[in-house]
């Protein structure tokens, strides 16, 4: 199947500074909304309350936020789970009630408001050390997934490769945490685990592009290292079009469908492929180029023989 068919390479070469650029200037207004407005974490790691409860009928969000805002927790936050009777609420940390106190006080408050009875289903605390401990082991986990990327393409190809590839996943997700800082998204476990996923979808994209860059060095001996690198995009691009196609499909389905619980995850998802798809194409390869990539570093060192007759040394 191809989406493209391209008589002659495409000239992605040909824009590398520019797209460079405008990646750098991304990434300095997405460091620049992190350090100023930050990242909205859940309450996986501030810490805080999740509780659930069941209606008898279908649960009204809306009365149910003014109910418990009334009740002196304005700031939670209430979604449905699973179905339209059964809705988590979710309560940032309270240094002055204990945890059961904590959920008989919203109990309390539902039942008096609501004709229904309301019955409780699970209540978990997590506390702030819990949640930073979180929040370190997040952080280490994406930079030893980037240092494992880093050495593995280091010894499957050629550094400057290794260097461009990791600069492009570290440009994908500083992007992707630039988005949540600007929507204010919640930043809970399963927006981490959409980050380092996308690390993985994304590198693969990068390894398939790579792959045809050296398989394209070796047989295009005549060729400059900007038109090997665009037969290598251009061969490849059908491959990168249809796969991140199909996985967004699945992922808007997720977003509209699949409720609050994993709006962060398809989001965080959604754009990380889109700019992933973007940065393995251009990115990746351009800063190998500019790092100095060449067709000597990818081809098979000769192997020098003796011939008949030669001195050797004892």
């Amino acid at each position: 199947m191809q989406v493209f068919n391209f008589s002659k390479p495409v000239n992605f070469m040909r824009v590398k500074g520019m797209a460079v650029t405008l990646s750098m200037l991304l990434i300095i207004c997405s460091l620049a909304l992190l350090a100023t407005k930050g990242i909205n974490w859940g309450l996986d790691f501030t810490g805080g309350t999740v509780i659930e409860v069941s209606f008898a009928q279908a649960a009204n969000l809306g009365q149910v936020r003014e109910t418990l805002g009334s009740a002196g927790f304005p700031d939670a936050v209430v979604q449905l789970f699973g179905s339209s009777q059964d809705v988590l609420v979710r309560i940032p940390l309270r240094e002055t009630l204990v945890q059961s106190q904590l959920g008989d006080a919203v109990l309390s408050a539902l039942n008096t408001q609501f004709d229904s009875q309301v019955t409780m289903r699970r209540i978990e605390f997590v506390g702030p050390s819990v949640g930073e401990e979180l929040k370190q082991d997040g952080g280490l986990a994406l930079l030893v997934a980037l240092l494992g990327i880093l050495a593995y393409v280091a010894m499957r190809f050629e550094w400057r490769l290794s260097v461009g590839a990791v600069l492009a996943l570290g440009h994908d997700v500083i992007l992707t945490l630039g988005l949540f800082s600007l929507l204010q998204i919640e930043f809970d476990l399963t927006v981490l685990a959409a980050v380092l996923a996308l690390i993985g979808y994304s590198i693969n994209d990068t390894i398939v592009v790579f792959d045809r860059i050296r398989e394209s060095f070796r047989k295009l001996r005549d060729s400059t290292v900007d038109e090997t690198i665009n037969f290598a995009i251009t061969s490849t691009l059908n491959r990168t079009v249809i796969t991140s196609l199909t996985t967004i499909l699945v992922l808007v389905v997720l977003f509209y469908m699949g409720g609050a619980l994993i709006h962060g995850f398809a989001t965080a998802l959604l754009f990380g492929i889109a700019i992933g798809t973007y940065s393995s194409i251009y990115v990746a390869s351009s800063f190998a180029v500019l790092l100095g990539l060449n067709r000597a570093d990818l081809l098979p060192q000769p192997v020098l023989v003796e011939g008949e007759g030669t001195e050797q040394q004892p």
